[in-house]
């Protein structure tokens, strides 16, 4: 039997803009975008993509699918099964039904909150989006408008995930740590740790965590279901 393989081809993608976020590093970000709504992001063209005619009606949905790059998995090794952390990091899977960033081609998919289109930016057309769970400075390759009628299937089944348990946590934040972050920090601060970024198989109540956020390193410690803020120390850029 003579078999014809194809030659595999490489494709280039045109980075259409970046996303700039309070996400300082990996540790912290939500393991899904809208797990932290009050978290804001903002979408800044590439000169060359900088065209208001680009964005005409997007302005009228609600949700937009961003899609994006692993960039700090780019380059490295993928392996055909994965360890998700909502089954406690000791389970294997297929890379292709989880949402590894390891993955043959590092690409990434969201679905954002459409917060506001601001046409006279210095940068414009910006995009403000809400609940995102990108790293700050992550490259964007394009973005879709959701629509439910077709991209919501709310009997669909989730396979192993209907085994996984929601990890979330009471935040506790003192008085004083509120007053050295601000009203807005706080509020994104309590979103993002209220999901627990701690590795599932970590249960550690005396260790010390630490997540680099809005330009502060953010520590804590939780016991069984209280996270509890212990400092925030801003970071030297």
């Amino acid at each position: 039997m003579l078999i014809m393989v194809k030659k595999m081809e490489q494709i280039t993608e045109n980075i259409i803009a970046y996303i700039h976020t309070d996400y300082n590093e990996k540790f912290g970000i939500p393991r899904q975008s809208g797990l932290a709504p009050s978290v804001q992001g903002r979408i800044v063209f590439q000169p060359e993509f900088r065209d208001p005619e680009a964005v005409r009606g997007l302005e009228g949905f609600s949700h937009i699918w961003l899609i994006w790059e692993f960039s700090e998995n780019r380059g490295k090794a993928w392996s055909p099964t994965v360890r998700p952390p909502r089954l406690g990091g000791n389970r294997r899977m297929g890379v292709f039904a989880t949402r590894s960033p390891f993955r043959p081609n590092p690409i990434g998919l969201s679905c954002v909150e459409l917060s506001e289109v601001r046409l006279d930016d210095p940068e414009g057309p910006v995009i403000v989006v809400q609940g995102p769970d990108l790293l700050d400075g992550t490259p964007i390759l394009d973005i879709k408008p959701y629509i439910p009628y077709a991209d919501s299937f709310p009997d669909a089944a989730i396979g192993f995930l209907s085994d996984a348990t929601e990890l979330q946590v009471h935040v506790v934040i003192p008085d004083n740590i509120r007053e050295i972050l601000g009203e807005r920090l706080t509020n994104e601060v309590s979103d993002v740790l209220k999901n627990d970024p701690r590795p599932t198989y970590q249960k550690d109540s005396d260790r010390v965590y630490g997540v680099l956020f809005g330009g502060y390193n953010i520590t804590f410690t939780v016991q069984e279901d209280v996270l509890t803020v212990i400092d925030a120390e801003k970071q030297l850029t």
